[in-house]
């Protein structure tokens, strides 16, 4: 087992970079590139940047600063898969969250060496050098020594020898494995050694979370959380995530570790009290706000560490760009970019472009050789006419204005590119956003090509290439979309967020993970995005066309209070006639659509599958609204208000959706997908 978990790390003859030199503890978030040592069938190794000893399959470093500590193994580089084959296949397998202390000893007692080695013993305060004695494997601990000549440093003055003693003799001379660094060996005999500790303290440093225990037992502990975490930690260090929802994930972790402390201080003052005593009443029901707020904090958390359902979490993300409004006279102004502009190109502006009408010879013009600078001089109104180029931006730009960003030319002829990291690509913020006629090409950023915050954007005519999501249409944004083209996102084409609008015609969709993501309300008081879908052709993604994705928490929640298993099941027995009936409505109109195009255009081959389409899309919107409006009448009355409105219709969940094409999508047309 020993040789096949080194095995399965996989340290591989390829050079990834040398290793610089070690200045102090690596934040884990930040691992130093090194050169991977390789395995040989005769036990021996090619050096590793001059670190490795001839029989070590392990890099090492030395810690800088005043006291001179021996040389210790670097095991903080490990790949994901690296530490995924060790989790899966040697450490946790297939055990439960009640098992993973059991499991771990398992596998310690099998590749830890009991005794005879040395670590230095790091914590926020000081560094010592220590000697393992023995380890109790039960408690993951290693019973130490101090080492001889005794080796400590510290930033306090105030930390001596006897001190460390003493907090020893508190600690019974019984250390945590995970705040150990192995000291490097070169003969190879500790490399195993190194791994385990390595693997237990990053277990613990990042993917335990310390009310994993009481969760249910009923599904594999590797798969429902080591795995989504695991994935989201390299993810973020491979800056594959908006820092943003970094920011939004560390703090909500913060929150529910509070949460709970405050939760288990709780219950242990009510396990000492009376529980019929006003105290004790009074304790219960702080007890259940607590840990309600903590199962919240938990979903969310759960949301962000699931790679299928990260981007289902938005996050309000407030934009530092502010938009500057009206000229104070209320000029306009025309802001014109060309890398050159030469005497013919001129000549076809001003014939096409800028003097269409006599009365247009009066207004202002700039002109601009750097895109960036053309949409930071714009105010309220103006225009930037993009010329014939390709132009190429480093990082994120903001419209934070109503302007227009038009291209003068067909799409690929008016190219713009973004290189360098960044969230996003283009940032819209403002009122009333038109751009048409330009091709925008992504790379690196971590979210769409092009996200709506706010306001209404509308895009013309234009080509988006993505490279990581496509376009985000936030809640309470307005996002039109025509005579367009979209592909290569690795996630949605169009992520459509609740309390949105997005309208979409005669546009395509392609090429990408999944055409168009509705989301549904992520808790009960958000509406239904209105979305409107004609004549698109949504075709080759690797999902479906269009998902819809909805959460099972509430309706989970209201079968669960008492009284609510009856309710909610007529509440999903009138919701589901009202469906049926709106279905029906719509699928006659679906069908009257479809025969006036067979007139018009002839037979097509797609349609019996584009009204397939169609209906489904139709028929699921129908019902999520409808179970929502019910939900939401429910409260009201609960709360003694009424409302005369019933009509499903007045809702007004989707303008139209008639006339798309749905072709070659690798799961189908149409997808419903619960978290």
């Amino acid at each position: 087992m020993a040789e096949g978990l080194l095995a399965g790390f996989g340290l591989e003859s390829e050079a990834m970079g040398p290793h610089p030199e070690r200045t102090g503890w690596a934040a884990e978030e930040e691992p130093a590139p090194l050169e991977k040592a390789l395995f040989q069938d005769g036990g021996s190794c090619s050096d590793c940047s001059g670190d490795s000893g001839p029989g070590s399959r392990l890099p090492s470093f030395v810690l800088q600063g005043k006291t001179s500590f021996p040389e210790l193994f670097q095991t903080d580089h490990l790949l994901f898969y690296e530490r995924f084959s060790a989790y899966q296949d040697y450490i946790l397998a297939d055990c439960k969250a009640s098992e993973v202390r059991e499991f771990t000893a398992e596998f310690l007692e099998k590749v830890l060496e009991p005794s005879g080695w040395r670590a230095v013993w790091h914590t926020n305060v000081f560094e010592v050098l220590v000697e393992v004695r023995d380890v109790d494997f039960e408690a993951l601990k290693a019973v130490v020594q101090l080492a001889e000549p005794c080796l400590c440093e510290s930033p306090l003055s105030t930390f001596t020898p006897e001190c460390l003693r003493e907090l020893l003799d508190l600690k019974a001379w019984r250390l945590p494995l995970q705040e150990l660094w192995v000291v490097f060996d070169g003969s190879g005999a500790l490399d195993q050694t190194a791994l385990a500790v390595e693997h237990v303290r990053f277990f613990y440093q990042h993917i335990w979370r310390s009310w994993d225990e009481e969760e249910e037992d009923e599904y594999d502990y590797f798969v429902r959380c080591v795995e989504p975490r695991l994935r989201l930690h390299y993810d973020i260090l491979e800056d594959r995530v908006p820092s943003g929802l970094v920011a939004e994930y560390r703090s909500r972790l913060s929150q529910c570790e509070d949460v709970y402390r405050n939760f288990l201080s709780l219950r242990s003052s009510l396990s000492a009290c009376d529980s019929d005593s006003e105290q004790g009443n009074l304790s219960m029901v702080e007890g259940l706000k607590l840990y309600s707020e903590m199962e919240q904090l938990k979903q969310k958390l759960k949301l962000i560490e699931n790679p299928l359902l990260r981007y289902v979490f938005g996050y309000q993300k407030n934009s530092n760009i502010q938009a500057k409004g009206a000229r104070p006279q209320g000029q306009k102004v025309t802001h014109v970019v060309a890398s050159t502009l030469t005497a013919g190109l001129l000549r076809s502006l001003l014939r096409h472009r800028l003097c269409r009408e006599p009365c247009e010879e009066d207004a202002e013009v700039q002109f601009h050789r750097d895109l960036l600078s053309a949409v930071g001089a714009c105010y309220e109104g103006d225009t930037v006419i993009v010329c014939p180029g390709h132009y190429v931006v480093h990082g994120p730009f903001a419209l934070a204005d109503s302007i227009e960003l038009e291209g003068f030319g067909p799409p690929d002829d008016v190219v713009i590119e973004q290189r360098g990291k960044g969230d996003t690509f283009v940032d819209c913020t403002g009122a009333d956003v038109k751009i048409s006629n330009i091709k925008f090409v992504q790379h690196d950023a971590v979210e769409g090509i092009l996200i709506i915050h706010q306001g209404r954007t509308a895009v013309e005519n234009c080509v988006l290439q993505c490279e990581t999501t496509g376009v985000t249409v936030r809640t309470s944004a307005e996002f039109l979309m025509k005579t367009s083209d979209l592909y290569g996102a690795k996630g949605a084409g169009v992520e459509i967020y609740p309390g949105s609008t997005c309208t979409l015609s005669d546009s395509e969709i392609h090429h990408c993970k999944e055409g168009i993501l509705i989301k549904d309300f992520l808790d009960e008081h958000y509406d239904l995005p209105r979305i409107s879908m004609e004549n698109n052709i949504i075709h080759n993604n690797e999902g479906y066309g269009v998902v819809l994705v909805k959460p099972t928490i509430f309706s989970d929640l209201q079968e669960s209070a008492p009284g609510g298993a009856e309710d909610n099941k007529a509440l999903k027995s009138q919701t589901s006639r009202e469906a049926e009936a709106a279905e029906r409505v719509d699928l006659e109109e679906l069908i009257e659509c479809a025969a006036a195009g067979r007139a018009g255009l002839g037979a097509r081959p797609g349609l019996p599958e584009q009204v397939e389409g169609n209906c489904e899309i139709v028929s699921e919107l129908v019902a999520a609204s409808t179970q929502k409006g019910r939900m939401k009448k429910k409260r009201l009355s609960e709360l003694g208000i009424t409302q005369a409105d019933d009509n499903l219709m007045s809702q007004e969940m989707f303008v139209r959706i008639v006339g798309n094409q749905f072709k070659w999508n690798g799961k189908g047309s149409f997808g419903t997908f619960l978290f």
